[in-house]
């Protein structure tokens, strides 16, 4: 259910058919491409989208036009739903200033995405217009899709044109995102750091000329520690530590990947990113996370002796107290000495 204020409705008598549409389930994916291919570039892209919600905005305010600050609320919802047809969709749809937005991230073009687009859509307006009641509505999300990969062919936006049974019609329309198209510069001066871990992706057809070529190869691992020191500065200087090992494993992980075929220039620009680093960062972490366990339950332990100690010693001064009250010793003597005793303990 997604519950969101309504933007001014468009009320029109629409008659959908899907029945006959092939079930998807996609995010970040695309047919014909490798399971492995496929499974890393979504796995980021969740990743991010889980961990930091909040780098969505800046790409809502550049592909949207919109200006939210950084620090708007933002509320995702579920990335699994049930659609009309039973099938499982994955996406990524969340609500920020009260609108719904739609995000799909693929790593090629497919003829096909709109339709795709259009039954995801429809599904969460009429979500929407099922939790808010009759008079019935069905307002669209704020959608777009982020091709991570694009060629001449990738159209710069998507379209559909939806007859509708009393001759009317109109046209439905998805905003296209290609992420190589950004630049570094322009990554970073519009805060667009959801782009980042995939920005290797444009060298992807010329990697095996750029790993034979010690120049070339030298240009790439350059570049990478010049996104790395961009990185820390956009980052780190803000203190967001955790952020800036997340988006240097992600980008890391993309590198890896796409580098598999090419095992020394794996390694450089895994260090040229601060792998070696990170893994460094993170040993130490954990090794003092492992220390304060130890002194924790060494000083568990000692304060459990302590306190058997001390336990043991009142439980002998009352004993001994009862049987010096059986001879008939003084009772005020008696307990001057007990507690004189007990002061003692908790001294030592």
């Amino acid at each position: 259910m997604y519950a969101a204020a309504r933007s001014p409705p468009i009320a029109i008598p629409v008659m959908v058919a899907l029945s006959t549409m092939p079930p998807y389930r996609f995010n970040c994916t695309q047919r014909g491409l490798g399971m492995a291919d496929s499974t890393v570039f979504d796995s980021v892209f969740k990743t991010m989208v889980h961990r930091s919600p909040q780098l969505m905005i800046p790409f809502i305010n550049e592909v949207f036009g919109r200006n939210y600050p950084q620090d708007s609320p933002i509320v995702r919802f579920s990335d699994e739903h049930e659609s009309l047809r039973g099938a499982i969709i994955d996406d990524t749809v969340f609500r920020l200033a009260e609108k719904i937005y739609h995000v799909e991230c693929q790593s090629t073009a497919d003829a096909s995405m709109v339709v795709r687009m259009i039954e995801y859509d429809f599904h969460i307006a009429l979500e929407e217009a099922l939790s808010e009641g009759a008079p019935y509505e069905l307002d669209f999300p704020a959608s777009c899709v982020l091709y991570l990969r694009h060629s001449s062919k990738t159209p710069d936006s998507l379209h559909m044109k939806v007859n509708l049974p009393n001759g009317g019609s109109f046209q439905y329309d998805t905003k296209v995102v290609k992420a190589q198209l950004f630049s570094s510069d322009e990554i970073f001066s519009k805060k667009l750091l959801l782009l980042l871990p995939y920005y290797l992706m444009r060298y992807e057809q010329n990697l095996s000329a750029i790993a034979s070529d010690g120049q070339q190869s030298e240009q790439l691992v350059h570049e990478c520690s010049e996104l790395r020191t961009e990185l820390e500065s956009a980052v780190l200087r803000m203190g967001d530590t955790p952020l800036y090992e997340e988006l240097v494993e992600l980008i890391i992980k993309v590198s890896d990947h796409l580098l598999a075929a090419y095992e020394t220039l794996q390694k450089r620009v895994r260090k040229a990113m601060g792998g070696e680093v990170l893994e460094l960062w993170r040993e130490r972490a954990e090794r003092l996370e492992r220390e304060a366990e130890a002194r924790g339950i060494e000083r568990g332990l000692e304060q459990g002796i302590q306190q058997g100690i001390q336990q043991g010693i009142e439980q002998g001064a009352d004993g001994l107290a009862a049987k010096l009250r059986e001879l008939g010793i003084d009772e005020k003597m008696l307990d001057e000495a007990i507690s004189s005793m007990k002061a003692e303990c908790d001294k030592g």
